[in-house]
């Protein structure tokens, strides 16, 4: 609680002898320099800041733009190996109807001569 009044004196007292020295010319003459200097200052940050947020922004799009390329290289890609795997099954399952068809139709041939025989 101390502090605090202290604090408040010092706020207190501040703006009486801002107050009284702005009364004088050349009192006048130092707060507009004093404020001509701040606000230098706060434009000299200003600028520094923007400039800042200027080459980030900069960074991040160029970030962004390669994660897409990379999503869409990576999209692409996905898409290839799925086509091929798919054309791979086809070609795997084409490979052993035509064998499991041949096999069929001579066990057929096979069952049909054997019941031939038995019927004579």
């Amino acid at each position: 609680m101390r502090n605090l009044l202290w604090f408040l004196f010092g706020v207190i007292g501040g703006f009486v002898a801002a107050h009284l020295l702005n009364k004088d010319p050349r009192g006048h003459e130092v707060l507009a320099d004093v404020d001509a200097r701040i606000t230098e200052f706060t434009d000299r940050i200003g600028d520094a800041y923007r400039e800042q947020e200027a080459r980030f922004s900069g960074i991040v799009d160029g970030v962004k733009d390669a994660a897409n390329d990379a999503y869409g290289a990576a999209k692409s890609a996905t898409a290839d190996t799925a086509d091929a795997l798919k054309s791979a099954a086809e070609d795997a399952v084409n490979a052993v109807k035509s064998p499991a068809s041949e096999i069929a139709d001579a066990a057929g041939a096979a069952t049909k001569s054997a019941a031939d025989k038995l019927t004579d």
